[in-house]
């Protein structure tokens, strides 16, 4: 297993590499220039240019990508190029703690109450509660957040007060139930259906029909045999919902009034600031590649059938 892990380590930066260049490319070559965002209505060509030096965005593309890759691998993210004088390492580190907090109490609320569901409606398939549950999931996870965001605070803040309406105050502050609600319930009827259809296929396994011939209870062929092969493919969802944590809610940090890095994000594209997009995508795309290696390996534990050369 060992072997593996380095094997998959190795190509972190390759990957990393890869992604960078093409972000970067595309931020330098793509329509739009940031000095002119910058400038905005005191745009001027003299000015301009003597920005442009400043930056050093007159410097060829080789020169600019190989000191912002330097600088990254040794903790240094560059300068926002909205924010002068801010280190993007301050800006984005706090705005993705936040966004990390919401997205994990909102994937606990999508776990907590989508894997149980699922594994229950599929232990009761051909019943009136296969459908139906099937049916309410989807409708829920229909409703779109421009919806549901201003009702719950409608119902929640202003008929009944029983949370504040907007803002921040940390993963154990009342501010945090609504948003978590908003962005949590969708995900219901998604892992939901998962589940479901994963525990259908481990229930028409044939070493299922072995444990029930050889009198063990029901309890213990769901409990071991059945939820435990069934999460198999949940792994690998979860592990990228985790890694899919710092990537913010746009449109739930906007009507909430929650400081995380999704709205962040798209101001940072609008406004061209380079640096700030960079990290953000090298961070997701590290997110990304260490989720997948744990998913792999949770899979050997999981199921002892699964090797890992």
């Amino acid at each position: 297993m060992w072997i593996y892990i380095v094997r998959r380590l190795v190509w972190i930066p390759i990957l990393l590499l890869f992604v960078s260049l093409v972000t970067f490319a595309l931020g330098r070559f793509g329509p739009g220039d940031p000095v002119v965002v910058m400038l905005g209505n005191r745009y001027d060509e003299s000015t301009a240019e003597r920005l442009r030096d400043e930056l050093g965005l007159n410097r060829s593309f080789v020169v600019q990508y190989g000191d912002y890759m330097w600088g990254f691998f040794k903790g240094d993210f560059g300068e926002s190029l909205r924010f002068r004088g801010r280190p993007v390492r301050d800006l984005i580190l706090p705005k993705m703690w936040v966004s990390a907090q919401l997205g994990f109490a909102a994937l606990i609320i999508s776990v907590g109450i989508g894997l149980p569901l699922g594994f229950f409606i599929a232990t009761r398939q051909g019943s009136w509660i296969d459908p139906t549950s099937v049916a309410l999931s989807l409708f829920i996870m229909s409703i779109p957040v421009m919806v549901i965001a201003p009702a719950l605070l409608w119902v929640g803040c202003l008929k009944l007060s029983w949370f504040p309406c907007s803002g921040w105050g940390g993963f154990f502050d009342s501010r945090l139930v609504i948003p978590a609600i908003v962005m949590g319930v969708p995900g219901i009827a998604g892992m939901t259906r998962i589940m479901r259809a994963s525990t259908l296929d481990v229930l028409g396994q044939d070493f299922i029909r072995t444990a029930r011939a050889k009198g063990l209870s029901e309890w213990k062929v769901n409990s071991v045999h059945v939820f435990q092969n069934a999460m198999i493919p949940i792994v690998t969802i979860l592990a990228f919902s985790c890694a899919g944590l710092i990537g913010g809610a746009f449109i739930t940090e906007t009507i909430l009034g929650i400081p995380g890095i999704g709205r962040f994000a798209v101001d940072a594209i609008f406004d061209r600031d380079y640096p700030v997009i960079m990290a953000i995508t090298l961070i997701g795309s590290i997110a990304f590649v260490i989720a997948n290696l744990i998913a792999d390996i949770s899979y050997a534990f999981i199921d002892p059938r699964i090797r890992l050369n």
